[in-house]
């Protein structure tokens, strides 16, 4: 199945397992993406996590060199399969976020999501704004209609 062959149309519960928050656990935050290899050009599919800020949904990780990102940036057509809350394999566009005060803006708050008591991510407290601003991937995730 590719995006190019196969559309499904979104309903209300992928659109409410789409819509995490503060409160949102590690589980609901997951999703797998299938993005197109940069050089191999053979798909590709992981585990990761997607976020939401100003009702958008991003992509995005904790600091440093990711494939997938890289990936993106050659092939920003990708597959985001929605799992938990919902079952969906939906097409969607990255788009790079590299704008300074856009990263800035969106980043604060995931950094200070991921900085709650609870600890939604279970990674080392406190992160800092600073690192994922200089060494994370961005890409705001747009679904085709």
């Amino acid at each position: 199945m590719t995006c190019q062959t196969h559309r499904p149309a979104i309903g209300d519960d992928v659109r409410r397992a789409l819509e995490i928050d503060r409160s949102s656990s590690a589980w609901e935050r997951t999703v797998d993406i299938t993005t197109t290899g940069r050089r191999s050009g053979r798909a590709r599919r992981i585990e990761t996590w997607f976020y939401r800020a100003d009702g958008r949904l991003y992509l995005s990780g904790l600091p440093g060199r990711r494939d997938w990102a890289a990936n993106l940036q050659a092939h920003p057509a990708f597959t985001l399969h929605v799992k938990h809350g919902a079952r969906a394999d939906l097409c969607a566009t990255a788009r790079p976020v590299s704008d300074a005060q856009e990263r800035r803006r969106i980043l604060s708050a995931f950094v200070e999501d991921m900085n709650q008591p609870h600890n939604p991510a279970r990674i080392a407290q406190p992160t800092r704004l600073e690192d994922w601003m200089a060494d994370s991937p961005l890409f705001e995730v747009l679904l085709d209609d």
